[in-house]
């Protein structure tokens, strides 16, 4: 299932180069700072959350460590510097098909619960993200169950 992932945003980069949607750099750091805010939407960002993301990031973005980890920088500050997630969830939106917004939110699962709990806000905060991806509760759900399943 990861593997479309890669293969998606290699297809993605060939229609952005061409102008047709946003840049696969753009798509990255729109991606990684959803998972950042969710990272931080609690009020104590948790190293493993950051790790989380790098991980995220090489695995299914196939980035490199260390662009893994400046993506990652360069998301926390816009997470940081943002008023709500819309201006992250909008290029997703008109670039991701439904498939990819499903595992959009299990990737968000898969932050949230690094740190080992889910707070009241990043409960939330994923709820409201489902709903501006188009994904239903269901999708979530199960994309949580599937988190839950591989943590153990």
């Amino acid at each position: 299932m990861w593997i479309r992932v890669k293969s998606f945003l290699f297809e993605r980069e060939g229609r952005a180069e061409s102008g047709q949607t946003h840049t696969l750099e753009e798509l990255h750091i729109a991606a990684c700072a959803l998972l950042a805010e969710a990272a931080l939407i609690d009020g104590s960002y948790d190293e493993a959350e950051g790790a989380r993301i790098v991980d995220l990031a090489q695995s299914h973005l196939g980035l490199d460590a260390e662009s893994a980890r400046n993506l990652l920088a360069e998301a926390l500050k816009r997470a940081q510097q943002a008023v709500d997630v819309h201006g992250f969830i909008s290029p997703l939106m008109k670039n991701f098909d439904h498939q990819e917004r499903v595992m959009l939110m299990e990737m968000l699962w898969e932050v949230v619960y690094a740190d080992g709990e889910l707070h009241d806000y990043e409960a939330n905060l994923l709820r409201r993200t489902a709903g501006l991806l188009h994904v239903s509760d269901q999708e979530s759900g199960a994309a949580r169950k599937r988190v839950l399943a591989r943590m153990g």
